[in-house]
């Protein structure tokens, strides 16, 4: 926004208008009461959280969300409510209304499937489900990561224990929430994915993890969905972090939190929202008031109370007292706004928030979410193991044997049309600490028992036969157990978080010995055992030899696990993360078929690849500004070939790889594969049969990874984690000293001015510079290229020469007309945006190119690439260009570049090794 909305509209200058923005607040209730109407009206509350304490179906979610919207529009507001919702899927889920409203697997379900694709469909289809009844803010994905997988209450909420598939999959399902047009908000900051729920003096659990191993781990996936730029609103958890660097209490309280990591050191720019203040621990130690302060101080910008209106008004009043005692500035509440307001004019409007699509919309295009649901199911369910054949059970078991089915007795688990009536009769007893704080209050529940009974129902009708079925509790194997296990052939014991409820664990461990020993006396006891929830229940225990994972224990994947169980599809689903990593390495290394490129074939799929690979990466990685047609230069100096994995039968692309060779140097200019076709030697096939290829070329002298020209791989990109350059080790390069390379950017070039005292620096040396075109006086520019650089750069500066109309080369000379250095520079229109990605504007204004900077190591080296940065972007002002990318700039340039006001946007590693290093491959 060029002005902010402050600025727009005088009525922000009210500061109870102002404080209403920074509160987002709650109520128990289907219907709107009087206090949450006083909210809005007389305190000017600006966002509200819906729970499925709210929510009865999709017809009654759009028309209380109308009415909230209207109350707003009426009393005067600028800009609509928002409207924050929890609709994680899986067994989060706060709107159920099985006839509107579909239903897809957890986190770790849609990671079961290896599919970023589908990751990104199906937070598409539930961000446009939610928004056709008005809602515009969802309070997801879930970015932590499982660092202690087996024993932390997150469980299928999270993706894994895998940061960078983490990352992959979040970064998937924020595109899909931002592409149906909903906010999003990441969670839970700075991590739930490894905490101890003992020895806290809290009330709460607590992080003892120091800040160097979070950053290793827990943070990667949160610093890479803020560097994708997408993420609107980061949901600080209610966590104590305990360490040797850190002593706070309450995360989400904690400017070292909030302001130091998340802001200052991540870099997150957007709203910044607490966890519920509603916690007892909090009231007891710092009270309602004096909380909400300290959570704005901390640099919250929504502060979150739940339900309790009592509590909520004295919220308001903390903060209008906090302005009073001079503790909250006025600035620092407009800072808070503004951020606010801004998310606001991203996601909703007037004519969007008094007129939700509604049930409509939802009917057209239920059949399509549903057929997704489907598949998205049928592709989760994951066959750990099943070394005796078991499955499926139609050519394992008679029709005559009998079958018994043994599920535990669960506590309650978010939605399902099953049990709905529970929601209407309420739910009994008081939670522990440990269930309180999993926030699953906030989505629907359902009957564990009810829907085991289905199962068992849905397997009966499947097998056309009679099936045992009873439930089994922490009182272990009782007579009945025992009765009917005799009785039976095969057994099917279901288990549901089995690490945090140990009597599944004991249980399923007795019945696994007793099959044992029936089977040593000749009789058929075969055993299944079915994870519902947490994977990782037997994961690990090869005693147990048939183990098969379903995620959630919703009715459609009860449903899409006895289709498994009856072979009606075969199960493609595997293991999350790092154990999914383990097990497809541990498989001897598949050679997969790899084709030579063939543009007139393969060019739909390979865009359609690079589409897939930016919805699942992060914006330093060039797959969003790079087309097929940006790796053939279709140039006599360079030779290339390209090779693919595809199916051909779908005539989908699995991997590309892209190879260049001139003057003795070959190259990888590209290499990657479908995220979801990964861990399983599609990589090392295409990166033999690129070796090959280029070893077999006459005299060639080197062998690099990474290219000037085209520029899609400078190098190989560099990660925190290093897993891209470790992946080269693995297959056998020498990485130990490369050399490093980095796009630069001045993002804000009309702001731009030149260093003071630059240019009479650059005069005093008598240094002098002019723009040359075309190929007539390029003899001089080319040798000085060839001498300093590789052949590739020569060709990329015989390439820029030849467009004398969008592109040049400017020269630095002394006083004796000696070459000094040269770059090349162009406009937006010039084809070389095309190869360098970097130079490709996506939405914004046009992007000028300053590439290749060539300056020999001299005394003044410093100065004339200074020179040669300065001309290039007075050529782009002068072409009216937005941005300036300094593209293929040397490690040892970044310092004199970044005193010019450039940032680095993006880092490479380009590596060099002998062709004796693959003498098996030549």
């Amino acid at each position: 926004m060029t002005k902010s909305d402050i600025e727009l509209d005088p009525l922000w200058q009210n500061l109870d208008w102002a404080i209403g923005q920074m509160l987002i607040m709650g109520w128990d209730g289907t219907e709107v009461t009087p206090q949450i109407r006083n909210l809005i009206e007389n305190h000017h509350l600006g966002s509200i959280i819906l729970t499925a304490k709210n929510l009865k179906s999709a017809e009654q979610t759009a028309l209380l969300v109308q009415e909230l919207q209207t109350i707003a529009h009426q009393a005067g507001h600028p800009q609509p409510l928002l409207i924050a919702l929890d609709q994680e899927n899986g067994g989060v889920n706060s709107l159920f209304d099985e006839d509107y409203i579909c239903q897809f697997p957890s986190a770790m379900g849609v990671a079961a499937t290896g599919s970023t694709e589908l990751a990104y469909n199906i937070a598409k289809a539930t961000a446009t489900e939610v928004s056709a009844v008005g809602v515009n803010l969802i309070l997801g994905p879930v970015l932590d990561v499982l660092t202690n997988a087996r024993h932390q209450p997150l469980g299928v909420r999270a993706t894994g224990d895998d940061p960078q598939e983490a990352s992959q999959f979040c970064i998937a399902a924020i595109n899909g929430f931002k592409d149906a047009g909903v906010a999003t908000c990441g969670k839970h900051f700075p991590s739930y994915g490894n905490i101890d729920f003992l020895g806290s003096s809290l009330d709460m659990p607590i992080i003892t993890q120091t800040l160097e191993e979070l950053s290793l781990s827990a943070l990667v996936p949160f610093r890479n969905a803020i560097s994708a730029g997408r993420l609107d609103a980061m949901f600080i958890g209610g966590v104590g972090i305990q360490n040797t660097g850190m002593n706070v209490m309450h995360a989400c309280l904690s400017d070292q939190v909030v302001d130091d990591l998340l802001r200052n050191e991540l870099g997150f720019k957007g709203v910044a929202i607490s966890e519920c203040l509603e916690m007892q621990s909090l009231i007891q130690e710092y009270g309602v008031k004096g909380g909400t302060v300290m959570a704005v101080e901390a640099g919250n910008d929504l502060v979150l109370l739940c339900r309790a209106h009592d509590v909520q008004l004295e919220a308001i009043s903390g903060l209008k007292l906090g302005y009073e005692n001079g503790i909250i500035s006025k600035d620092r509440i407009y800072t808070s706004l503004k951020r606010v307001l801004r998310m606001k004019s991203v996601c909703t409007s007037w004519q969007q928030a008094l007129n939700p699509p509604g049930l409509p919309l939802l009917s057209k295009i239920h059949p399509t979410h549903l057929a997704l649901s489907r598949k998205a199911y049928d592709h989760s369910i994951t066959v750990v193991r099943d070394k005796d054949n078991l499955l499926p059970l139609s050519q394992s078991l008679l029709q005559e044997e009998e079958l018994l089915l043994l599920t535990p007795l669960v506590k309650p688990l978010p939605a399902s049309a099953a049990t709905k009536s529970l929601l209407e009769k309420g739910t009994k007893g008081n939670p522990s600490l440990h269930e309180r704080w999993i926030h699953q209050e906030r989505g629907a529940i359902m009957s564990g028992e009810g829907v085991f009974r289905e199962l068992g129902r849905s397997i009966a009708r499947m097998r056309n036969g009679k099936l045992l079925h009873t439930s089994y509790t922490a009182n272990g194997l009782r007579p009945v157990h025992e009765n009917l296990i005799n009785r039976a052939s095969a057994i099917i014991i279901v288990t549901a978080d089995a690490n945090r409820n140990m009597y599944q664990t004991g249980f399923t461990k007795h019945v696994a010995m007793m099959c044992h020993m029936l089977r040593g006396t000749g009789q058929k006891k075969s055993l299944i055992v079915v994870a519902v929830s947490s994977p990782y229940d037997f994961a690990m225990d090869k005693s147990i030899g048939t183990y098969v994972c379903t995620f959630d224990f919703t009715e459609t994947a009860m449903a899409s696990l006895v289709r498994a169980l009856y072979g009606e599809f075969t199960p493609q689903g595997s293991m999350p993360g790092t154990m999914r990593k383990s097990k497809k390495v541990s498989k001897t290394r598949q050679q997969w078929l790899v084709e030579n490129y063939d543009r007139d074939r393969d060019v739909p799929a390979l865009e359609e690849l690079l589409k897939t690979l930016a919805r699942s990466s992060t914006p330093s990685l060039p797959y969003l500004t790079t087309s097929a047609h940006s790796f053939e230069l279709f140039n006599p100096h360079v030779e290339e070939a390209h090779f693919v994995v595809r199916n051909s039968s779908t005539k989908t692309l699995y991997g590309f790889a892209a190879t260049y060779y001139t003057k003795g140097v070959g190259a990888i200019g590209a290499l990657f594969v479908d995220p979801a076709k990964r861990n399983v030697s599609i990589g090392r096939s295409l990166h033999r049969r690129a070796l090959r290829a280029l070893l077999q070329k006459q005299g060639i002298k080197t062998i690099q990874l990474g290219l000037t020209f085209p520029g899609v791989f400078p190098g190989v990109p560099v990660d925190e984690s290093g897993s891209n350059k470790s992946w080269f080790d693995n297959v056998g390069w020498d990485t130990q000293f490369p050399k490093r390379l980095a796009n630069m950017v001045i993002d804000d070039l009309g702001a731009w001015t030149a260093p003071e005292g630059l240019l009479q620096s650059i005069q005093r040396a008598s240094i002098s510079f002019d723009l040359i075109h075309g190929l007539d006086n390029a003899e001089s520019v080319l040798n000085h290229v060839a001498t300093h650089a590789g052949p590739e750069v020569v060709e990329l500066y015989r390439f820029a020469l030849q467009e004398t109309n969008t592109s040049g080369v400017v020269r630095a000379k002394n006083s004796v007309d000696t070459l000094l250095g040269t770059v090349i520079i162009c406009t937006a229109a010039s084809r070389l945006s095309t190869y360098i990605p970097a130079l490709h504007s996506i939405g914004g204004g046009d992007i000028g190119g300053i590439i290749a900077p060539i300056v020999p190591s001299t005394a003044q080296s410093r100065l004339i690439l200074q020179g040669l940065a300065f001309m290039g972007v007075r050529q782009n002002k002068a072409h009216k260009s937005a941005k300036s990318v300094l593209s293929w700039v040397l490690d040892e340039a970044h310092e004199p570049l970044v005193a010019m006001g450039f940032e680095v946007q993006q880092t490479f590693d380009e590596i060099t090794n002998s062709p004796e290093n693959w003498s098996d491959l030549s």
